[in-house]
């Protein structure tokens, strides 16, 4: 064995005290994790029943030893829990978070850019074929007389909720 390789087991075949150590702290960590997420991104992973309550509890404890204790507990209830699911169902709604936000900021990115140049709506066109210029040309024309006028923003929202329709369509 080479000094630099770390020894993977005791005598026995047993993972070492080192990788125990490890597996309890990726435990906590993926526990964590869950109580960051929101209500209906929790609600989608299938987690025992006494897990789900722990997380709750977890959510509502805002005294900072309190929660570390909590979370403690959490990571003791994960390591009776099969981690690799639950690992994959954090990890499609991070990604599912990631790309809606992706998504909204390019939606954002488009509105801005059609408010600031209006001969942008040619561009979007060009790129979305299937879009109904017209439209977008009277919101975009709506939604600058809205902010010169000082008015709520009506049109500013419509302009919003038709690019996200036309971004997000096929």
């Amino acid at each position: 064995m080479r000094s630099d390789e770390k020894r993977v087991t005791s005598g026995e075949g047993k993972p070492s005290k080192t990788q125990r150590k490890q597996q309890v702290h990726e435990l906590q960590a993926l526990g964590e994790a869950l109580v960051a997420l929101n209500e209906e991104q929790l609600a989608r992973i299938e987690l025992p029943e006494r897990l789900r309550d722990a997380l709750m509890e977890a959510r509502r404890i805002t005294a900072f030893e309190a929660k570390r204790r909590q979370l403690q507990y959490i990571g003791k209830l994960m390591r009776n829990v099969e981690a690799g699911p639950i690992r994959a169902a954090l990890d499609a709604a991070l990604a599912r978070s990631q790309r809606e936000a992706a998504a909204h900021k390019r939606t954002e990115a488009w509105r801005e850019r059609l408010l600031s140049a209006p001969e942008a709506v040619g561009e979007l066109l060009a790129e979305y074929p299937g879009a109904d210029g017209r439209r977008l040309r009277a919101l975009v024309r709506a939604a600058l007389r809205e902010r010169a006028e000082g008015r709520p923003p009506r049109a500013y929202r419509a302009l919003y909720q038709a690019l996200r329709v036309l971004l997000e369509s096929p």
